[in-house]
């Protein structure tokens, strides 16, 4: 039976009800998710030892002849445990199953079979538990390569197989070829077809080879036009405001109560740059935490204001927005400028009265949450618009905001140091600046790992800091409802939020402690943060609701519990919190498995607070799907790309999309392309 790529994946033989189930929870769908649900590794079985030369720890494949019966040994309960000894002309291996029965009559003395399983060599001894095998020659388990996927409780690596075999037999060569011929044969890369095929079952590591490079190409050069377009489409060619650079503002900065540093001064210099100009500005100021990106941000809504213009801040929470409203308001009060706060969190009446002294101009600068899209928020003259943690936000939303000014000048800010490469990937609709130095006043934060063990001495600093008037926080991770994802040997040390905190108050009785949660209501949180921020609160327990929150330079000790279960760019940002002040701060890693990738990542923590060097290595270890989430962003997912491995082909793409865009937009050849770039692209505005 012959399907489409449309086709729910119910109709596939195998699948059926509670299989389709399983898929869906993995994103599988319809049979052209199938198709692009690519595997995570391979396990290569065509490369086959003789029994000498099996290495301990090794996965391998090899002839061996069955020496006897298999014998049958019933242990513990109604398990059943099989054994049997195979050999080949250099020596022999102990094999061993567990409740498999049906090995005892699939096996037969003096047959000669293929196995496969993963070696463990004693000194005189050779094992082998659960080994796959068949018959010498029928290479329908051994004797290949296979695709190891993704998966899920209920699911198993054949199931998956199976399914993905019997779809591509069904579908045959559906795909249609959307690359024009003379880039496939500039970039000597395969057919789509040929392609999707081999990178589920490559018949040797070049085919495998050549199928990924032609699916990590496709993916890149997608993502590239379908930026240009976005960038370079109608919208992009609107008339912006030209502001003049006011007087005002050189004096606004010579009055700071604080120098810029060089790489600030260089991004106003750029900002203000943008603003001159007719073209609407679309700017990304990235900078490590604490490098000075909101002062910054207002310089630029300072000369909006002085050219006429309202300004607006979306901030994530009603915490930041809140603080930055404080800030503000200090900062221009002796301008004459008004600064209305927008949030969530006020009552009808504020709101009313806030938004009434927007919408008549009285406002000039308004700071504010995801409160400020709200149809009934109506500005006067909106010229200037800012977002704050930009990845906090989707593109949707930023475009929501821009379309209450006309064509207004817009700044957005990110603490999430990104490597540059992949900044101009993700932020391709965006200019991009970055703040790279940091302000002479900030102290670093001295990092240590530590593991369960040293809890006494860490009370014991804890009480020190404590005592010389200073304040905590512990941070513990979301708890995954997937156990599946949770090692064993961690389950029973993961605590909730909760427990940390009831821990802490036993031994801690005379402290104030509290918790803080993402389940929580936001009046709730951000009262619980501003008693922490004036010193109501000793140890504050949370999750990692507090990456992006109040400053609070009295705090001064970061205890991670479970770090080894944190990304590091999240690690990072989490050690932002503290060290904002005058004493001088710490962040204890707290591990409680220490695998060479949990030391490998811990070691970098504790060796800078360069975000940019600890973005690197985040990006090189995890990939750029889980290093960034680009879902948040709006923009299609990685499905194979990794931006770090796959730089060259990164290369290669930006300068064929640069030729395509700029060349070969209205060129028939290649509306096949730029019908699947919009496809990809549909659900994006900006």
């Amino acid at each position: 039976m012959k399907f489409s790529l449309t086709e729910p994946i119910r109709y596939v033989k195998g699948v059926g009800p509670q299989k389709e189930k399983l898929f869906n929870t993995l994103g599988v769908y319809t049979l052209n998710d199938l198709i692009y649900y690519f595997p995570r590794d391979y396990e290569d079985r065509t490369k086959k030892k003789q029994i000498i030369e099996l290495l301990d720890g090794e996965r391998v494949a090899f002839d061996a002849t069955v020496n006897g019966n298999v014998s049958i040994v019933s242990i513990r309960g109604n398990m059943k445990m099989l054994k049997t000894t195979v050999v080949d002309s250099t020596g022999s291996v102990s094999l061993t199953w567990f409740n498999a029965i049906y090995v005892k009559s699939a096996l037969k003395p003096g047959r000669t079979y293929t196995f496969f399983g993963q070696v463990k060599r004693n000194v005189n001894k050779i094992e082998m538990i659960n080994p796959v095998f068949e018959e010498c020659g029928s290479d329908k388990n051994t004797g290949k390569i296979l695709a190891i996927y993704p998966s899920t409780s209920g699911l198993t690596q054949n199931t998956i197989r199976s399914v993905m075999q019997e779809t591509f037999n069904s579908l045959g060569d559906k795909f249609d070829e959307f690359l024009p011929e003379s880039i496939r044969l500039n970039n000597n890369l395969v057919d789509i077809n040929n392609a999707l095929y081999y990178i589920h079952f490559p018949d040797d590591e070049e085919s495998y080879i050549e199928a990924r490079r032609r699916l990590v190409f496709d993916e890149l050069l997608l993502l590239q036009l379908g930026l240009m377009q976005l960038k370079y489409s109608k919208d992009y060619n609107k008339v912006g405001i030209k502001f003049f650079v006011s007087d005002e503002v050189n004096k606004f900065i010579n009055n700071l109560p604080f120098k810029l540093t060089n790489a600030q001064n260089k991004v106003v210099e750029t900002i203000l740059e943008d603003m001159q100009s007719t073209k609407p500005m679309n700017r990304l100021v990235q900078g490590d935490v604490g490098s000075g990106k909101t002062i910054v941000a207002a310089i630029a809504m300072f000369n909006a204001v002085k050219n006429g213009y309202q300004a607006v801040m979306m901030a994530p929470t009603g915490i930041l927005a809140e603080q930055h409203f404080n800030s503000f308001k200090e900062l221009f009060s002796e301008y004459n400028i008004n600064v209305e706060l927008l949030s969530g969190g006020m009552t009808a009446k504020q709101k009313k009265l806030a938004k009434e002294r927007i919408s008549s101009g009285e406002a000039n600068i308004v700071i504010g949450t995801h409160a400020l899209l709200e149809d009934d928020v109506v500005f006067k003259n909106l010229g200037f618009i800012v977002t704050d943690e930009q990845h906090r936000f989707g593109v949707k939303q930023r475009s929501k905001l821009t379309e209450k000014g006309e064509n207004p000048d817009t700044l957005v800010m990110t603490a999430t140091p990104i490597p540059r490469t992949l900044a101009l990937i993700l932020y391709g609709d965006l200019d991009i600046s970055i703040i790279d130095e940091l302000p002479p006043n900030r102290k670093p934060v001295e990092t240590f790992l530590i593991g369960e063990k040293l809890q006494d001495r860490l009370n014991s600093f804890v009480s020190k800091e404590i005592d010389a008037g200073r304040q905590v926080y512990v941070v513990c991770p979301l708890i995954e409802e997937d156990e599946e994802k949770i090692d064993l040997q961690d389950k029973p040390k993961l605590k909730t939020v909760m427990e940390v905190a009831e821990e802490y108050k036993k031994v801690f009785p005379n402290y104030k402690i509290e918790f803080l949660h993402g389940q929580m209501k936001q009046s709730q949180k951000d009262e619980i943060m501003l008693k922490f921020k004036n010193h109501e609160i000793d140890i504050l327990v949370s999750t990692t609701v507090i990456e992006v929150g109040v400053n609070v330079p009295n705090a001064t000790l970061m205890i991670i519990e479970n770090a080894e279960r944190f990304g590091l760019a999240a690690l990072h940002q989490l050690r932002g919190r503290v060290g904002r002040g005058d004493e001088k701060s710490y962040c204890i890693l707290k591990c409680y498995s220490f695998s060479d990738n949990t030391k490998e990542r811990m070691n970098i923590m504790t060796k800078t607070n360069d975000g940019f060097k600890i973005a690197e290595k985040d990006l090189e270890i995890r990939g750029p799907g889980e290093f960034l989430g680009v879902r948040q962003h709006g923009l299609p997912e990685f499905k194979i790309a990794n931006i770090f491995a796959d730089n060259l082909v990164l290369e290669e793409t930006s300068k064929v999309a640069k030729d395509i865009f700029s060349n070969r937009r209205d060129d028939i050849n290649y509306k096949s392309l730029f019908d699947k770039v919009n496809s990809k692209f549909s659900e994006i505005t900006l």
